[in-house]
């Protein structure tokens, strides 16, 4: 005999019997629903001058471990970047693995252009091991880039975010 749960048949009475039932099994049926969220925010300014080799933006990662190796993550990064006058960058969200998810390239004309990079990205792990997500910067120029701050100026325009949710798969 078992036990069902939103249409699914993933509890069995052996395991209610010995006490084994685990979260998989609760959730056994329930696709869809936000098990977990984390958040990162950065509201400092943040440069390099790392020309081709892409850095991580301090404050800009985030980690999240999965309850089931079905579950997905959500990945919601909002930020914006400036670079040198005249010049290219590019910025990148990246997993546990240094796997480039989403990358925008950008050539500023004059130091007061401000590049936003906002991304959403479902990534399926197939794990239960912690994952982290990276938002990272390289100027392919000389010069630098800037997370939260235009080039030509010392002012804080804005903030950064990273967030992850983990989805019942």
């Amino acid at each position: 005999m078992a036990i069902t749960i939103n249409g699914s048949t993933g509890i069995t009475s052996s395991e209610i019997a010995d006490g084994t039932i685990t979260t998989d099994d609760i959730a056994s049926g329930v696709t869809g629903k936000v098990l977990q969220v984390v958040q990162a925010v950065k509201t400092d300014t943040f440069s390099t001058t790392s020309g081709t080799t892409f850095v991580d933006v301090t404050g800009l990662s985030i980690s999240i471990t999965p309850s089931s190796t079905s579950s997905k993550i959500l990945i919601l990064l909002s930020s914006n970047f400036s670079t040198i006058p005249t010049g290219w960058a590019q910025a990148q969200l990246t997993n546990s693995s240094n796997t480039e998810l989403a990358v925008v390239h950008s050539r500023a004309e004059t130091e007061m252009v401000v590049q936003p990079f906002t991304h959403i990205y479902l990534d399926s792990p197939a794990s239960e091991s912690e994952q982290t997500y990276k938002y990272r910067l390289a100027a392919e120029t000389a010069g630098a880039v800037y997370v939260n701050r235009m080039r030509g100026t010392a002012f804080e325009i804005d903030v950064s975010t990273i967030t992850a949710m983990e989805i019942a798969g």
